[in-house]
């Protein structure tokens, strides 16, 4: 909780390793995080039963990992196999994950089984998907080439009109077709800040850490952003140039006068290290 003073953030997303290995501490520190009033992603694979309380934090999106169909993601994320996560996520509201790789798409139909099995759970409120990020110079067969990375996009498109669970806009789908060139450019990467998961260090360049391949980039939340970016506001102005200004006038300030919670950041990464 003291990087989270320390940040002051709008939004703090829980990610992993998996956060239901330490469900007793998560389970003290969710009612703290709401206390402060800040928005809440907790993203879990559901190995284990997820806490019944956790269903009553408010402004909370509980994102639970689901790679595929069965037969995929059992094989990859076992134990968190399809049998545990139905019963895992029972009396709570969930959101969907998955990212989106080349053994998807070699079935016709695939994505649509999928959503349709998802889209009819009671405790599936939303679904996102995002496209397999490699790093720079990876070989993996996961990896989308470009006309089958376009083929998902244009399914996707079709497919959240027939399944409203899908909640991507269609500007943030064809967001997918034009990532930022690098982390510099990218809205997401420069308004997050990521801490490992021992608290005592920052991952860079972004969330993926390492060298991520932006011309291939699939994170579904920089899509979206860059489609907010992409928006046009009355007289013709991009969000993103408001984005911009706002940024550098921002950095500006930041140097003239250091505000107290970026020094109280630095502080507590450092204890954190040193504990």
């Amino acid at each position: 909780m003291q990087l989270v003073d320390a940040y002051r953030p709008v939004h703090v997303s829980l990610v992993g390793g998996e956060p239901l290995v330490r469900y007793k501490e998560v389970g003290e520190i969710l009612p703290q995080i709401e206390a402060r009033d800040m928005y809440i992603q907790l993203v879990t694979s559901a190995v284990r039963p997820i806490p019944i309380e956790w269903s009553k934090i408010r402004k909370m999106d509980l994102v639970v990992s689901i790679d595929g169909l069965p037969a995929e993601h059992d094989a990859r994320r076992k134990p968190a196999t399809y049998e545990r996560i139905l019963q895992h996520i029972k009396g709570h509201h969930i959101t969907v994950h998955c990212t989106v790789t080349r053994q998807m798409t070699e079935r016709p139909g695939y994505l649509r089984e999928f959503m349709a099995f998802w889209s009819a759970q009671k405790e599936t409120q939303k679904i996102w998907m995002s496209l397999f990020t490699p790093q720079i110079g990876e070989t993996s067969y996961e990896i989308l080439p470009p006309d089958v990375r376009r083929q998902v996009i244009e399914e996707l498109i079709v497919l959240r009109e027939e399944f409203p669970k899908l909640a991507m806009p269609k500007a943030a789908l064809k967001a997918f077709l034009k990532p930022p060139a690098d982390p510099e450019h990218c809205i997401f990467a420069r308004t997050t800040t990521t801490i490992t998961a021992n608290l005592r260090h920052r991952v860079t360049p972004c969330q993926f850490g390492g060298t991520p391949d932006c011309s291939q980039c699939g994170c579904m939340a920089t899509a979206g952003l860059e489609a907010v970016g992409d928006h046009r506001l009355p007289m013709g102005i991009r969000a993103g140039s408001i984005y911009e200004a706002s940024i550098k006038f921002g950095s500006l300030m930041s140097r003239i006068r250091p505000l107290p919670h970026t020094r109280f950041a630095k502080e507590a990464i450092s204890q954190s290290r040193s504990a």
